[in-house]
C-alpha cells in the first residue's frame, strides 16, 4: 500500500521504533532489534533527514503508546514500526509508515525473503521509507543503496548481532559477553570488520577504566584489523578516538578522530558525546554544552546524554542545573549508576545533608554510602551532623575502585592529607584512569588547586600543545546546490507539464517520485529537486493538485452523475478515501460534498 497523505509540515524527520520479535523463540529478540538498528544507521546517511537516535527510539520498546504522543515527544513527522519473524533459513518482516499528525497509515509492506538476503531486504526497506518521507515532506538527495552488505557469512552476521545486543547494555556484563561473541564471529569470518571494531570499543573502554594496558593493545590490534578491512567505518573511528582519548590522554588526536566519525556519520551520537567529553576534560565547557544540546535535538530521551550535560554543570559549579539535568536522566533510566554517583556529589557541595541522606537510604544503587556521608562531614564541618567519621582511615586503605569516583582521593584532600592525594593523582594521571580525566576541574579537588605539584600535573596534562583548537562554535548552513542546469530544467518541465495534462500520468493511483522520474528520463533526485525548488510543492502535493483539478471537472460532468464522488476520486488517481478528502479540504477549505453543492447550477 501507498498513499501520498498531505500533512502540514516539511518536517523530514523520522523515528523507527524497535521491531517486535514474533519469531516463536523470545531468545531472537537480538534479530529484531539488529533489524532494527540496521535500518536507523541507513537511514541515518541520508543527508536532511532527521534520524531518532536508537537510545531514544528504544526507550519506547514494549509500551504501546500512541504515535502522535510519540511525535510530541520527539519532535518527528513519522514513525515506522515493524516486526520481524525469523525461522530456520527464513526471515519475513513487516513495516508501516505513520503520520504523527494524525496515526494514519501512509506506507506499509510485507517481505518474504531467505536469511541470506538479509541485507537487500533493509536496503529495500530504507530505500522505500526515504523515498516516502521525500515525496511526503520534501527533496532529500538519496543514494541508489543505503546498505551494503558488511559480510556473507550469515553465522557471523547472526553472531555480530547478538554480539552487539549485548554491547548496547552498556554495562560490565554485557560489554564482556560482546567480546566473546565478537570474537567468536572474526573467528567464523576475518574478513568481517564490524566485530573488530566493536573489540576494538570494548578492550578501550575495559583498559581505560581499568589501568590495564594490555588490554589496550587489544583494542589497537583490532582496530588496526578492522581499518583494513573497511577504511572508512564511522564505527571504527568511534572506536578509535575512544582508545586515543580515553585509554591514552591525547586530546589532539582522539580529537580528530571523533570529528572524522562525526563527518562520516553526523547522526552518530555516541560519537559526538565523546567529543563533547574531550571538550569536558579540557575544559572548553561552552562548546561541550553546545554539542550536549545539539545531540539531544536527536537523541532526546538518552540518559547518558543528560548525564553528560549535568557533567559539565557540576565541573561548572553550577549545582543547581546539574541537579535539574540528573533528574532528567534519572526519570528516563531510574537505575543509572553514573547519575546516581553525581548526584551524591553535587548534594554534598550544595550542604543539604537531609536530601543527601535520604537519597542514600532510598537508593540501592547509591556509591560507597558510608564513605559519601564520611566525606559530606569532611567537607561541611560546619555542619552539625551527627555522622560518625572514625572508620574514615579503613575506607582509603578499603578502597579498590571501580566506582565512576574516586572516593579515596576525595577523602584524603578533605583529610588534608594533600601529599599522599597528590600522590594518588599523579599515578592515576600516569596511568590514564578514567575517573579522574576531568582533575584539573572537579570542585572536590580545590583544596590542591593552590599547590604547586597539582599545578604541574595539571600543566602537564592540559599544557597548550596537547590540546585541540577551541574556536568560536560557527552554525554552517550549506546552501542548497542545483542538480539542474536552466536548460535542463526548461525541458524537464516541459516534459512534465505534457505528460500531466495530455498524457494524465496522475491518474495512476500507484504512482511514485521514482516512475514519473523514469517517465521523463531523469534521476529520481533530479526530479524531486525540480518540483521542491522550482514548483515549490512535494511530489504528493504536486501530484494531488492535477488529480483534485481533475475530480472537479469530471464531478461537474452530467454524464458522471450516476458515480459516487468516492468513486470519481478514485477515477481522478486518488486510491485512498481519507487522503482523497484530506487533500481536497486542505486546497478547497471545504468536504467535496459541499463543494460541489456550491458549485452546482
Amino acid at each position: 500500500m501507498s498513499n501520498h497523505l498531505h500533512i502540514s509540515s516539511s518536517n523530514k524527520s523520522i523515528v523507527v521504533l524497535p521491531f517486535v520479535n514474533m519469531s516463536t523463540d523470545p531468545e531472537n529478540e537480538y534479530f529484531s532489534d539488529g533489524i532494527t538498528e540496521e535500518i536507523i544507521n541507513a537511514l541515518t546517511t541520508v543527508k536532511g533527514l532527521k534520524v531518532i537516535a536508537r537510545t531514544s527510539s528504544f526507550a519506547f520498546k514494549n509500551k504501546n503508546i500512541d504515535v502522535r504522543t510519540i511525535g510530541e515527544q520527539l519532535g518527528v513527522s513519522t514513525v515506522l514500526e515493524g516486526s520481524v519473524r525469523k525461522a530456520k533459513n527464513r526471515v519475513r518482516i513487516t513495516a508501516q509508515l505513520v503520520s504523527t499528525n494524525d496515526g494514519t497509515h501512509f506506507w506499509s509492506k510485507n517481505f518474504d525473503r531467505e536469511l541470506e538476503d538479509i541485507f537487500a531486504v533493509q536496503d529495500e526497506i530504507s530505500l522505500h521509507i526515504a523515498d516516502q518521507i521525500r515525496e511526503n515532506f520534501g527533496h532529500l538527495n538519496i543514494q541508489e543503496h543505503l546498505i551494503e552488505a558488511p559480510t556473507k557469512n550469515m553465522e557471523a552476521y547472526d553472531l555480530y548481532l547478538k554480539g552487539r545486543y549485548q554491547h548496547l547494555m552498556w554495562d560490565g556484563e554485557g560489554i564482556r559477553n560482546a567480546v566473546e561473541l565478537y570474537e567468536q564471529c572474526v573467528t567464523i569470518d576475518p574478513s568481517f570488520a564490524l566485530p573488530y571494531f566493536g573489540l576494538g570499543y570494548s578492550y578501550a573502554m575495559y583498559g581505560s577504566w581499568g589501568n590495564n594496558s594490555a588490554l589496550l593493545q587489544l583494542s589497537e590490534e583490532n582496530l588496526r584489523k578492522g581499518f583494513k578491512l573497511d577504511k572508512q567505518s564511522y564505527i571504527g573511528y568511534f572506536g578509535k578516538a575512544t582508545l586515543l582519548f580515553w585509554g591514552h590522554w591525547d586530546f589532539i588526536n582522539g580529537h580528530k578522530t571523533f570529528q572524522k566519525a562525526i563527518e562520516l556519520n553526523p547522526s552518530y551520537t555516541e560519537a559526538e558525546e565523546g567529543l563533547c567529553e574531550l571538550y569536558t576534560a579540557v575544559g572548553y565547557f561552552e562548546k561541550a554544552l553546545w554539542h550536549a544540546d545539539n545531540i539531544l535535538k536527536i537523541n532526546p530521551l538518552s540518559p547518558n546524554h543528560y548525564f553528560t550535560k549535568a557533567n559539565i554543570y557540576y565541573l561548572k559549579e553550577d549545582y543547581t542545573k546539574a541537579l535539574e539535568c540528573i533528574e532528567t536522566s534519572l526519570s528516563i533510566n531510574p537505575d543509572f549508576t553514573h547519575p546516581i554517583a553525581l548526584k551524591q556529589v553535587c548534594l554534598i557541595l550544595t550542604k543539604d545533608y537531609e536530601k543527601l541522606n535520604d537519597f542514600l537510604d532510598k537508593t540501592p544503587l547509591a556509591e560507597r554510602p558510608e564513605e559519601c556521608r564520611v566525606l559530606y562531614k569532611l567537607v561541611n564541618p560546619e555542619d552539625k551532623t551527627d555522622i560518625d567519621i572514625s572508620r574514615v582511615g579503613s575506607m582509603i586503605k578499603e578502597d579498590s575502585g571501580g566506582t565512576l569516583f574516586p572516593w579515596q582521593l576525595f577523602l584524603l584532600v578533605h583529610l588534608d592529607k594533600h601529599e599522599m592525594a597528590l600522590d594518588f593523582l599523579e599515578e592515576n594521571i600516569r596511568m590514564c584512569t578514567g575517573q579522574i580525566i576531568n582533575f584539573m576541574n572537579i570542585p572536590l579537588l580545590k583544596p590542591l588547586r593552590r599547590l604547586k605539584r597539582f599545578q604541574d600535573l595539571v600543566q602537564a596534562a592540559f599544557r597548550v600543545e596537547l590540546l585541540p583548537p577551541n574556536p568560536e562554535i560557527q552554525i554552517q548552513i550549506t546552501p542548497t546546490k542545483a542538480l539542474m542546469s536552466d536548460a535542463e530544467i526548461d525541458i524537464a518541465l516541459d516534459i512534465l507539464e505534457k505528460g500531466m495534462k495530455e498524457e494524465k500520468w496522475f491518474q495512476n493511483p500507484s504512482l511514485s517520485l521514482r516512475e514519473l522520474a523514469k517517465n521523463m528520463n531523469i534521476s529520481s533526485n533530479k526530479l524531486s529537486w525540480l518540483l521542491n525548488e522550482r514548483i515549490d510543492q512535494n511530489f504528493n502535493e504536486y501530484i494531488n493538485s492535477f488529480r483534485v483539478e481533475h475530480f472537479k471537472e469530471i464531478t461537474l460532468n452530467p454524464a458522471n452523475g450516476h458515480l459516487t464522488l468516492l468513486a470519481l476520486a478514485y477515477e481522478s488517481g486518488f486510491n485512498s478515501k481519507t487522503v482523497f478528502n484530506t487533500f481536497f479540504k486542505k486546497i478547497e477549505g471545504m468536504t467535496p460534498k459541499a463543494w460541489l453543492k456550491s458549485n452546482q447550477t
